[in-house]
């Protein structure tokens, strides 16, 4: 404790920039495993063209939905940069405010692009322990729920629609499997089937691993 008692106040102009230095981090953090979960795609497509050359359906198909994963997954961490982007947004809007006013201001935007970061796994350790330092300056309100009310990819994978495994298998294949995303142009081409090759399993399942490594 300091002379007048005040050394554990800390300033909220310092508060504000530490937030936004851990948002901006947490920003670059997510860009790297967005370009991570993109090499791994890229790789799993080469698959499986090769194994659209062998008529291997099977293995097409377990990869079809390995590309379905990795998208998902990005699409999921693009959400939470445009979240951690509104905060950094709103944080510059708090130092015009503290200059100002000479205090931070209650935020809505705030409170609601926490209230849903606190779910999200690759941040919410960081983004809990902001929410409590923000609570405490006064600028977001109690979180009311910060339970996880979501779906494991696995799971999410069991239920997915076969129109969107036909779809990548249609683009990835140039149209030899699966259905074009619109009603295609009538053209049958009918190439006599190669026989079925057999797929490294070992390797699919560790194309498998390491994309579940990247997302989680």
């Amino acid at each position: 404790m300091g002379l007048f008692g005040k050394s554990n106040e800390r300033n909220p102009k310092e508060m504000v920039n530490e937030w936004s230095h851990k948002i901006r981090k947490e920003g670059y953090q997510l860009d790297r495993q967005i370009r991570a979960i993109q090499r791994e795609e890229e790789k799993v497509r080469r698959s499986l063209k090769e194994a659209a050359k062998k008529n291997d359906k099977d293995t097409c198909l377990i990869l079809a939905k390995e590309i379905l994963r990795a998208r998902k997954s990005v699409n999921k961490i693009h959400t939470t940069k445009a979240h951690l982007n509104s905060i950094n947004l709103q944080m510059k809007n708090q130092l015009a405010t503290l200059r100002v006013a000479g205090s931070l201001a209650k935020s809505t935007e705030v409170m609601q692009a926490m209230q849903s970061l606190v779910r999200i796994p690759e941040v919410a350790n960081t983004m809990r322990e902001m929410s409590k330092e923000m609570m405490k300056a006064g600028i977001i309100e109690e979180m009311i729920d910060e339970s996880m009310d979501v779906l494991e990819d696995s799971e999410e994978m069991e239920d997915e629609a076969q129109k969107e495994v036909d779809k990548v298998l249609w683009e990835v294949t140039e149209g030899k499997l699966g259905e074009a995303p619109e009603p295609p142009v009538s053209e049958a081409a009918a190439e006599p089937a190669a026989p079925p090759t057999e797929e490294s399993e070992e390797d699919i399942q560790e194309m498998q691993s390491r994309l579940a490594a990247l997302r989680s």
